[in-house]
């Protein structure tokens, strides 16, 4: 990338903002227009590296893997927000566990004494957790140092963007009515915040396609319990209900959660689309327009892979 080339990103989420400190730091001048900054929905996310429910596979193996490695660096950066924890996902049905598993670190199967009531197969890994609003945040300050520039504006088309060698469209949920595609639909997630009573290791269930998700991440001082998986749903809205089932299902794994502080909500509504999207395409006047969205729950997992992706078709037009 030439530092003469202004090259915007649209969308201030993980996707986006992870795209813009990559061409930054290749030398682009890259600036960032985003309705909401950073995005609502990585906010909301736990988050923990893992490829969840995504296509198409070969691309979303590539990706993920290259995101683990820049993750795996990122751990060792205090300001990052990043950690190498270990912990269980385990299945109330006897399953083997997906490909990406085998290959982390510390990788074997659960012994039936570390096995709650109910559960009839785990097994035990270390991954990056990754605590979000200190991640977007070092993300923006990292842009920053990098010449990067941002601006909280809404846009109702990528020709409002302003003069641009290339535009990214970083835009998740606003993908759809941005570039019409009928494709992108909300899966609504919800988590819950509460006080760390001392917990260090993950916890996380198997549940396949459930709307109801088990899950629970340390982050220091706090812990994110999920969740909620509601397809076609982007209420925003915090619903107390959810929130009460999702602490009674992380007590009944952890008991220790079960006076816990509750701190805080979050929402937000992952953009899914079947596959993702991340190619090549223009805009009526020419101008080099690159999409990179529909990362549904695995925003996170693929940030790194998907923006490298961008910067190697922007180095081939």
């Amino acid at each position: 990338m030439s530092g003469s080339e202004r090259v915007v990103v649209v969308g201030a989420g993980v996707s986006g903002l992870t795209t813009a400190v990559l061409l930054a730091e290749a030398g682009a001048r890259v600036h960032v227009v985003a309705e909401e900054l950073p995005g609502l929905t990585s906010l909301a996310a736990g988050a923990m590296w893992g490829p969840y429910l995504v296509e198409p596979k070969d691309k979303v193996d590539q990706w993920s893997r290259h995101s683990l490695e820049v993750f795996r660096d990122l751990a060792d950066d205090p300001g990052a927000g990043v950690r190498l924890t270990s912990g269980i996902e385990a299945s109330r049905d006897a399953e083997s566990p997906p490909d990406w598993a085998r290959a982390l670190p510390g990788f074997r199967p659960a012994e039936r004494a570390e096995l709650l009531a109910g559960f009839t197969s785990g097994y035990r890994f270390t991954v990056p957790l990754i605590d979000m609003p200190v991640y977007l945040d070092y993300l923006q300050r990292r842009l920053r140092k990098a010449g990067g520039t941002i601006e909280q504006r809404r846009l109702s088309a990528f020709a409002d963007a302003g003069p641009a060698s290339a535009i990214v469209n970083c835009t998740g949920m606003g993908a759809g009515a941005l570039t019409s595609d009928a494709d992108v639909r909300p899966i609504r997630g919800q988590h819950l915040i509460v006080a760390n009573p001392g917990l260090t290791e993950f916890f996380s269930e198997d549940t396949g396609l459930s709307p109801d998700l088990l899950c629970i991440y340390p982050h220091g001082d706090t812990v994110v319990l999920g969740g909620t998986a509601i397809d076609g749903s982007g209420n925003l809205e915090v619903d107390e209900k959810a929130a009460a089932d999702i602490l009674a299902r992380c007590a009944e794994v952890e008991p220790r959660l079960v006076n816990a502080r509750i701190l805080g909500h979050r929402v937000g509504t992952r953009p899914t689309r079947e596959p993702v999207r991340v190619e090549a395409d223009r805009l009526p006047d020419g101008t080099p327009l690159v999409h990179n969205y529909g990362h549904g729950g695995a925003g996170v997992t693929l940030s790194w892979g998907c923006a490298a992706e961008v910067e190697g078709i922007l180095g081939g037009l």
